[in-house]
């Protein structure tokens, strides 16, 4: 595919206390950036989110998992379509999965590592035996081997991707030839300004003291932070198109991603925190040169009293348009939804658009651009 296409994803979002993104002390990611602790949530962690949140809205065939428990998961599809018991439907599967060369895990029944693939895929290797699965049951450990071995497993895997593997890649050290190139990159989102790690110490009171009895029941600290979070996300719309097989399929699996980006949220602490909140803005960028991030708009360090969020866009805004003069940059489309009131938005990006409108332009324009290649 001789086309390059690439759709910048640019948002600011304020977060209220909260602990997104726990390190490995238990308190909020953070990193240093332009000379000064900054907050920071994992692109791990985005992308989970993302993915959990475009696949509350399709169907189970068309969604994905990451899991140990592949050869679980196959098992328990064999018993639902064919009816043997879970004892054979263990060894099918078993004998399904050994011919890949996937490194067994330390839990029977467990890869090495977690594998992504989708629900459908694992329906249509189940599909290779339905019919002569209850024939398969009453082979030996051998004689089921020899049986399986020339199925295409592998190329059920290799093939009709859900869009979370088509988005954001597969990696199979041992067996090469089911990786899938990632189609989609996340930054990792941080603050455009200084930030502490804060504490929060707690109480539970026991509800069912004894009337002489006081003191709390539990104690304890959870760790969090307040910012206003820059994020940023690019998608190659010509690497989706190769991994999903249809230029309209990645266009349509594009616009799915945005909207699954913008509105998703970490669920760290999210009970005790309660952290959800929309963004402030999200700009979209269509360009047929590579991807730019801006976060050197957050170099120095935001610093204004009267509302970081909006100075936060100003900054964006100002940094798109002198890299875009800087460098000669021609974007294709360019397009903005914000809660804000800016002469500099519209300058840089443009009239300020509802969120499904700046979704259903984005469809639109991506659609024109390939019609016309």
């Amino acid at each position: 595919m001789s086309k390059r296409q690439y759709v910048d994803i640019h948002i600011i979002q304020t977060v209220p206390p909260a602990n997104l993104n726990r390190d490995d002390q238990g308190n909020p990611k953070d990193a240093k950036f332009g000379g000064v602790r900054r907050a920071r949530v994992s692109s791990q962690a985005w992308k989970r989110a993302t993915r959990r949140a475009f696949d509350a809205k399709l169907p189970e065939a068309d969604q994905s998992t990451r899991t140990k428990r592949i050869a679980g998961q196959l098992a328990e599809r064999v018993v639902l379509r064919t009816g043997v018991e879970p004892e054979s439907a263990q060894r099918i599967a078993g004998a399904l999965l050994e011919p890949l060369g996937i490194k067994a895990g330390k839990k029977a029944g467990n890869t090495a590592y977690l594998l992504f693939f989708g629900y459908q895929q694992l329906d249509e290797i189940v599909g290779l035996i339905a019919d002569q699965a209850k024939d398969l049951a009453e082979l030996d450990d051998e004689q089921l081997k020899a049986a399986t071995k020339d199925l295409a497993v592998a190329e059920r895997l290799k093939t009709g991707h859900p869009i979370g593997v088509a988005l954001f890649g597969r990696m199979v050290a041992d067996i090469p030839s089911l990786n899938v190139d990632a189609a989609t990159q996340v930054a990792h989102a941080i603050s455009t300004h200084a930030t502490e790690i804060e504490s929060d110490y707690y109480t539970a009171v026991d509800d069912e003291n004894e009337a002489d009895e006081s003191g709390a029941g539990m104690l304890g600290n959870i760790g969090f932070n307040a910012a206003t979070l820059y994020r940023y996300a690019t998608v190659g719309v010509h690497q989706l198109a190769t991994n999903l097989g249809s230029v309209e399929a990645a266009i349509e699996t594009v616009t799915r991603f945005a909207e699954a980006f913008a509105l998703s949220m970490p669920t760290g602490h999210i009970n005790s925190f309660a952290h959800r909140t929309r963004p402030s803005l999200v700009a979209v960028v269509v360009r047929d040169d590579q991807p730019v991030n801006l976060v050197s708009a957050f170099e120095r360090p935001v610093r204004e009293s009267d509302g970081i969020a909006a100075a936060s866009a100003v900054r964006l805004a100002k940094e798109y348009v002198r890299s875009s003069r800087q460098w000669g940059d021609e974007p294709t489309h360019v397009a903005v939804s914000h809660a804000f009131e800016d002469d500099v938005l519209a300058e840089a990006f443009g009239a300020n658009e509802t969120f499904s409108e700046l979704l259903s332009g984005l469809n639109d324009a991506l659609t024109a651009s390939w019609k016309t290649n």
